[in-house]
């Protein structure tokens, strides 16, 4: 059976694919290109902001009773509020700066387990519930495009 693509986990699967690719396209410039540094970085941190909002905003709250897995969702919330740390202190820097591409690294590497964590255990315990995704999934892309129009 084929997934629907405005289906929240298909969605929140997107996104995941989309900022790993930017972390990728970082990865791949050179010290040079501190003007594309910057723009990459801020992309990310747009998409992780808008991403990370969705999730705790909607999915989260909707995936807790059907998962019956708080400590899972109470960890994913933590994970969450450590990429914001780093993402505000990202957005303040300038590529010029000590430290940004560590950071941006570090940032990479929360999401890359957050992201593992998420697709390989929450999700599929979402999947199994009785939880509604294309509904859910439609009143995610309602607030997406909010918070992308408000320029998140």
């Amino acid at each position: 059976m084929k997934t629907p693509t405005n289906d929240a986990i298909a969605m929140l699967v997107d996104d995941h694919k989309k900022v790993k690719a930017l972390f990728a396209q970082f990865e791949s410039l050179s010290d040079r290109s501190k003007v594309n540094k910057k723009k990459v970085s801020d992309q990310i941190c747009r998409e992780l902001t808008v991403h990370t909002t969705i999730e705790e905003q909607l999915f989260y709250p909707a995936s807790r009773g059907p998962v019956k897995d708080g400590d899972m969702l109470d960890e994913a919330i933590v994970e969450h509020a450590s990429a914001k740390d780093l993402i505000a202190e990202i957005r303040d820097m300038d590529p010029d700066d000590d430290l940004y591409d560590a950071k941006v690294k570090v940032l990479s590497e929360q999401i890359e387990h957050h992201v593992g964590e998420e697709e390989n255990e929450m999700f599929p315990k979402v999947r199994k519930s009785k939880l509604d995704l294309v509904a859910l999934g439609e009143q995610m892309g309602v607030l997406k495009h909010q918070l992308e129009a408000e320029g998140n």
